[in-house]
């Protein structure tokens, strides 16, 4: 009769069996995720030194490119984008004033019209900046509408013979309101403000339909770009330079006038 054996001993033999029928685990070198693919390592680094060599805005990073196209291309005439830095440089002058292509470093000019549907983002885009701009031109706008009061009698006649309390401080209160503010910064106005300036040439972005650009948001867009070049002149030029740009090539086209308004 077998002597039984005990069930450590089995478990354990059980054990070493597996782990001598599994198969080697194949070693791999390390290597980054470029390395799988479809070109070779010496082409790769050829088409990076060479896109090294030109400006940021003009290239799509090149980690960023696939090897094929997956979706089909769009039905329809290709909207084209200016690439010129001649023309952008045009139509901040247009802006700015004289030297007005040179408040802004080259690569900064170009994120400030750059929408996020150009080339699906991959190349920055002036979200950020915008929302910069747009704080700074809504607390101008707030100030002129203060400075700026309606002269009309909110209560209405007293039954009393009651008078209001009535201040010179307090006259632009009522005109202070979320409606006045959004009348003020209508996106159909700023959008004529900036094809003043010829911001609609030079901005950067992807329509829905290349035929029909007013409906695919097309002032939305030159709004946007309005207000990333103040938010990026904040940021590189300081608020006081920005906050004379919202003034005098902002508000002042939409009607508003300042008392004193300095030359930029």
């Amino acid at each position: 009769m077998a002597s039984k054996r005990p069930l450590q001993t089995i478990i354990s033999s059980a054990s070493a069996s597996i782990r001598t029928s599994r198969p080697a685990r194949r070693c791999f070198p390390e290597t980054s995720a470029c390395a799988f693919s479809t070109t070779t390592p010496a082409r790769r680094h050829e088409y990076e030194a060479k896109a090294a060599e030109r400006p940021r805005w003009q290239q799509t990073p090149a980690r960023m490119v696939a090897p094929f196209r997956v979706r089909p291309l769009p039905q329809g005439p290709a909207f084209e984008v200016n690439e010129d830095p001649r023309k952008l440089d045009e139509a901040y002058m247009r802006m700015l004033g004289r030297d007005g292509e040179k408040m802004l470093t080259e690569e900064v000019k170009w994120l400030a019209v750059t929408h996020k549907s150009f080339d699906h983002g991959r190349r920055g885009f002036n979200d950020r900046l915008a929302y910069l701009g747009r704080r700074i031109v809504s607390l101008q706008t707030s100030i002129a509408l203060l400075n700026s009061p309606q002269v009309f009698n909110v209560l209405g006649e007293d039954e009393f013979g009651r008078k209001p309390f009535t201040h010179p401080a307090l006259d632009g209160l009522p005109s202070l309101t979320q409606e006045a503010i959004d009348g003020v910064l209508n996106t159909h106005r700023l959008g004529s403000v900036a094809g003043r300036y010829g911001l609609d040439t030079v901005t950067r972005w992807k329509p829905r339909r290349a035929d029909n650009l007013k409906g695919s948001g097309f002032d939305a867009v030159l709004s946007t770009s309005l207000y990333a070049i103040v938010g990026a002149i904040a940021l590189e030029r300081g608020g006081e330079v920005a906050n004379s740009v919202a003034q005098d090539k902002i508000l002042s086209p939409l009607g508003f006038t300042f008392s004193s308004q300095s030359s930029i």
